[in-house]
């Protein structure tokens, strides 16, 4: 089984969707295609819920397993005790070969959050629907197209909408935890890879994010990160779109306005890894991170 090409196909199709709906990535994808560059993918992030339901792990479990059959490995972790998240990131021994983004999937530790915020976002996600992952050990390599179509709904709300005061309630606590009820794990963000554009045109991040500024796209206001340490990062503001929730009182569905996702920009630097021997940074910064955490806060909490 091409396993590869899945993982290809698979994040492709995620790609698609994620891009009609962040306008800022059509804009990014434009500015560097017209000034002669290439557009690749540094990586892709998922939200989770550390959380139990039914005997499935809503948590990093639910999809590193479909990530792990792709051919993807944990690489490093990541802790954010003040946000009571975890997270970790996955790299495939292709990567290189085959443009193939590294892929940071976190989730929101449950137990750890005020018992009242804990039970609102159980009380929802017990909803959850039952979930097959397809064996692509029995598929065939003339089954990828319908083997990245059933990958592709993992990659979605399992859950029913919530409702309306519960979005509002558990947001004050955690907008993460707010979040991933509203959009499960739909794409966080794409991140586009500064080294890969290869126009002196946008040589940097910075050069990047002011063309960006210039086209009207709404960017973060720092770039975090250094040299030193291997990575700066930056992103767009995020999107906001309607979504689905239940009115509390008439139990319908109804639309509000929330925010989804942002899209990411990152470069990486070579760091010394021994005394005379350096190597391109290919992992992740906590501090960063935590910032860009914060990217998805609705507007109503700005």
């Amino acid at each position: 089984m091409n396993y590869t090409k899945i993982a290809l196909n698979l994040w492709h199709k995620l790609w698609e969707n994620y891009s009609a709906r962040v306008n800022y990535a059509q804009v990014y994808q434009q500015m560097i295609t017209e000034a002669g560059g290439t557009v690749a993918n540094d990586h892709i992030a998922f939200r989770s819920l550390r959380l139990n339901i039914n005997d499935i792990d809503l948590g990093i479990p639910y999809l590193e397993g479909i990530v792990k059959d792709l051919g993807y490995s944990a690489a490093g972790e990541y802790i954010f005790p003040d946000k009571h998240l975890y997270a970790r990131h996955y790299r495939h021994p292709k990567q290189d070969a085959f443009d193939l983004p590294k892929l940071f999937i976190s989730e929101l530790i449950v137990d750890e959050l005020p018992d009242a915020t804990a039970q609102q976002i159980y009380q929802t996600v017990k909803s959850i629907n039952s979930i097959s992952y397809p064996n692509l050990s029995d598929l065939e390599i003339a089954d990828i197209e319908q083997t990245v179509d059933r990958l592709q709904n993992l990659f979605d709300r399992p859950w029913q909408p919530p409702r309306r005061s519960v979005v509002e309630e558990v947001n004050k606590a955690t907008q993460y935890g707010a979040w991933v009820l509203l959009h499960g794990y739909g794409v966080n963000h794409f991140t586009g890879y500064i080294n890969r554009q290869n126009t002196p045109l946008y040589p940097d991040i910075e050069s990047t994010a002011s063309g960006l500024s210039e086209r009207g796209v709404p960017m973060k206001a720092e770039i975090e990160g250094s040299m030193d340490i291997g990575l700066r990062q930056t992103a767009t503001q995020a999107i906001t779109e309607m979504v689905t929730v239940r009115d509390d009182f008439t139990e319908k569905l109804i639309s509000i306005p929330w925010t989804y996702a942002y899209y990411e920009i990152a470069e990486r630097f070579f760091v010394e890894i021994a005394p005379g021997e350096k190597a391109l940074f290919d992992a992740f910064q906590g501090n960063n991170a935590t910032h860009l955490f914060e990217m998805t806060r609705n507007v109503i909490d700005r």
